[in-house]
């Protein structure tokens, strides 16, 4: 029985070391069986669709900055989850089919990576993550960027994965502005994982556990 205790502690203590440096290509593959596919500087057709991102960042800036006045929000990590559909509206605005991701079950699903798919003019389809982010942490370890396995995964085929990220700032009280943005290739992008132990409410309010209450 000793044994068995030593081997089971030696089991948890491996459980809770995190895994460190998995590139986001190596992740996705193993998790969807499809492939990342790298940005390459070489290839016009990734050229041009990048200057289409670039292009369509430039326009979500002058959107929120100037028609909307800004987005209004009370933390600034609310403010991304207005970005997503400007980002999507300016995409279709360009000519590219954009929409929520197809999961591998035929669902449309809004949480979780990656936010956005769009076909591009050549006929291919690209998972783009939309994010923001303060230039005061740029280079912190503060945590941005999440992905969790899940049986109706949204990534389906093999794909760019591309980011674009704007730099917010608080114009006044409750109201961020755009004063910068990023176009990123998230393909060599580096993760790190770390297990949790986890429990729900059937559980932990189970009749076993109760000591008292109230009614």
């Amino acid at each position: 029985m000793n044994n068995l205790s030593n081997e089971l502690q030696g089991v948890i203590a491996q459980m809770l070391k995190p895994l460190k440096g998995l590139s986001l290509e190596i992740v996705i593959e193993g998790l969807s069986g499809h492939k990342v596919i790298p940005f390459n500087k070489k290839d016009p057709k990734d050229q041009k669709v990048l200057e289409t991102l670039k292009t369509c960042a430039k326009n979500v800036k002058h959107y929120v900055n100037n028609e909307i006045n800004g987005i209004t929000r009370n933390r600034p990590n609310e403010v991304g989850n207005d970005i997503e559909p400007i980002v999507e509206k300016e995409l279709k605005n360009l000519g590219y089919q954009a929409n929520k991701p197809t999961t591998n079950q035929g669902h449309k699903k809004a949480t979780g990576y990656p936010d956005l798919e769009f076909i591009d003019e050549f006929n291919r389809l690209n998972y783009l993550e939309c994010k923001t982010f303060n230039i005061k942490n740029i280079n912190t370890t503060q945590r941005s960027f999440y992905l969790s396995p899940s049986e109706d995964f949204k990534v389906t085929q093999d794909a760019h994965h591309f980011g674009i990220s704007f730099e917010i700032y608080k114009e006044t009280s409750n109201v961020y502005k755009i004063r910068s943005w990023k176009i990123l290739d998230l393909s060599k992008l580096k993760l790190n994982v770390k297990y949790e132990f986890n429990s729900d409410n059937k559980h932990l309010y189970s009749k076993e556990l109760i000591l008292a209450e109230e009614n």
